[in-house]
């Protein structure tokens, strides 16, 4: 079977226009071969972003879907151009993270289908593969092991040292970790973009502030109960060798801090988004 990438490069040089669904998974909307918007299940949708931040109710959101579109949201909407070229940026990146490596699938392509907001901005395909490849690539430079990424996030009990300093990413997702919800989930639930709250994650794990994912267990095998008030204060026995945090004395170093990028398919992207919205005007 296709990888998703690979149909979607084919489509790009047909220069198609319509949506490409991938079952429910998520739908990638295109104009003329560009990609002018993507959803995915898996992460928050600009609806979910505009009414978990409180920017619009939802009934408001179901009005301006229905008629009107994007003009009707900003003229409507507490919210500004910019602010909706940024979210509609992470929703792009975010969708395209999880839905581009997909395979094993059978999308359906619809001519001419096209999204409530319109064809506002475009992305090139291979922009898009090659920040999903830097996304990665960060991630793991971060905390080498994905298991954090779709594991319950559980805050550790006891500090690694005398203080430790936030940012305002990873304390919501501490805030609002009940040790059952994902970091996918806690997206959607405090408004934020899925990659910044795996980048917390990865960050927080790095620093030694979450519990490492319990191990698969044995074929058939049911998972452990999520633990009890009691049961959180003791150590529990690791069953499988994990990634070490920095405080551990056989640890690797690591960066000081998350590193600084001034990765040119950040700015390339950018400059094609301003580039499109100024043949817009």
């Amino acid at each position: 079977m296709t990888k998703l990438d690979s149909l979607l490069a084919g489509l790009a040089r047909e220069r198609s226009t319509g949506a490409l669904r991938v079952g429910r998974s998520g739908t990638i909307f295109l104009s003329d071969g560009r990609v002018t918007y993507m959803e995915c299940a898996q992460t928050p949708s600009l609806e979910r972003l505009l009414t978990a931040r409180g920017r619009m109710s939802e009934a408001a959101l179901r009005g301006v879907q229905s008629d009107g579109g994007c003009d009707r949201l900003l003229r409507e909407g507490s919210i500004t151009q910019g602010e909706l070229q940024y979210a509609v940026l992470g929703v792009v990146l975010d969708a395209a993270f999880f839905l581009l490596p997909m395979s094993g699938t059978r999308p359906k392509f619809r001519p001419g289908e096209e999204h409530w907001l319109g064809r506002q901005w475009f992305f090139d395909v291979a922009g898009l593969v090659r920040e999903c490849a830097r996304r990665r690539a960060q991630l793991a430079g971060i905390w080498p092991s994905a298991d954090v990424d779709t594991s319950p996030v559980r805050p550790a009990t006891a500090l690694a040292g005398h203080g430790v300093t936030l940012d305002r990413i990873q304390w919501e997702v501490l805030v609002r970790a009940d040790r059952r919800a994902t970091p996918l989930e806690l997206a959607k639930q405090i408004g934020r973009s899925g990659y910044s709250v795996l980048l917390a994650v990865r960050r927080l794990a790095a620093a030694g502030l979450l519990c490492p994912p319990d191990p698969p267990g044995p074929p058939g095998q049911e998972p452990d109960p999520p633990a009890t008030e009691d049961e959180r204060t003791l150590p529990r026995r690791a069953r499988g060798e994990l990634p070490r945090p920095p405080h551990h004395p056989e640890a690797p170093r690591l960066p000081a801090g998350p590193p600084v990028t001034g990765d040119p398919t950040d700015i390339a992207l950018l400059l094609r988004l301003k580039k499109a919205l100024e043949e817009l005007s």
